[in-house]
């Protein structure tokens, strides 16, 4: 069985590797696996942009794999993940469509530790949004939406029950560097109630059932936390139960309901129109 060995985290050395049957390629590769993500609490981040974003996020590289054909643009990166303590490989294309599975791969990949935040430390504060996903299993979905927190302010996301892996590379892909900005913490649903409890938040949850038109809501008195159903069966029953309001979007057309990550995003710009209101323009 192949398992994701510890050669990913020796530290500082820049070494070339030519051959897919590398030990330290195959331990890599096998990153597309979550229970070798999971082993490991790493994961998969491709190209330059995003990997600058988690290094000015404060994220350290454990493992830089660069194409030889990029030694001029990736030097920088390289340079401080080497300072950081983390290897760097130096492969031919190949390798790296291999690793990323693509047939166009990006010039660089890298290994970064997974972060979690624990849910119990977390205590909506004033003028927070938080957004708690219900069993979420579409990696766009989640990337999208780890995207849309990030640019609306958000101050985090918190998985509920069993959803998509947010290290996924899928996922990682659609946040388009959200992914190093935005806390991520997860809970199964009962620890999740019992932690609403203890919140002096407003816990509002869009569904079909819904009395409320979300535009009605005033979401300014509270710390927000925004409960967002499965995208199949929408929000599960003891979860709507602790939503108060629980809103609806109104829809003209023929379609019954929006996509998960379309329907957050409404919802999110709706709950931070204060927050994000620009200024209106000076009179000329």
């Amino acid at each position: 069985m192949n398992t994701v060995r510890d050669t990913i985290s020796a530290p500082g050395r820049v070494k070339e590797i030519a051959s897919l049957a590398n030990r330290q390629i195959k331990d890599i590769r096998a990153l597309f696996q979550k229970k070798q993500r999971d082993r490991q609490s790493v994961f998969l981040a491709e190209g330059q942009k995003l990997l600058i974003d988690a290094l000015d996020q404060g994220w350290s590289i454990r493992t830089l794999v660069h194409a030889k054909s990029a030694a001029q643009s990736a030097a920088k990166i390289a340079a401080r993940t080497v300072a950081a303590g983390g290897d760097v490989l130096i492969v031919p294309e190949k390798v790296l469509g291999a690793i990323t599975r693509r047939d166009n791969p990006q010039m660089v990949v890298g290994v970064l530790e997974q972060r979690f935040s624990p849910l119990d430390a977390i205590s909506p504060g004033t003028g927070d949004t938080w957004v708690a996903l219900d069993r979420v299993r579409d990696p766009g979905n989640l990337g999208t939406i780890v995207r849309t927190a990030d640019a609306v302010g958000a101050a985090g996301i918190i998985l509920v029950g069993d959803c998509v892996d947010p290290f996924s590379p899928e996922t990682v892909r659609a946040t388009m560097g959200s992914v190093f900005s935005i806390p991520i913490a997860r809970s199964n649903r009962n620890a999740f109630i019992e932690w609403s409890k203890m919140q002096n938040a407003m816990f509002v949850g869009t569904h079909l059932s819904g009395s409320v038109d979300y535009r009605a809501v005033d979401y300014t008195k509270q710390p927000v936390v925004l409960l967002m159903g499965n995208e199949q069966q929408g929000l599960d029953d003891e979860l709507t139960g602790i939503c108060d309001p629980l809103v609806r979007i109104p829809q003209a057309g023929k379609a019954d309901s929006l996509n998960l990550a379309v329907s957050t995003g409404v919802m999110l710009y709706e709950i931070r129109r204060e927050v994000l209101t620009l200024p209106d323009k000076e009179q000329s």
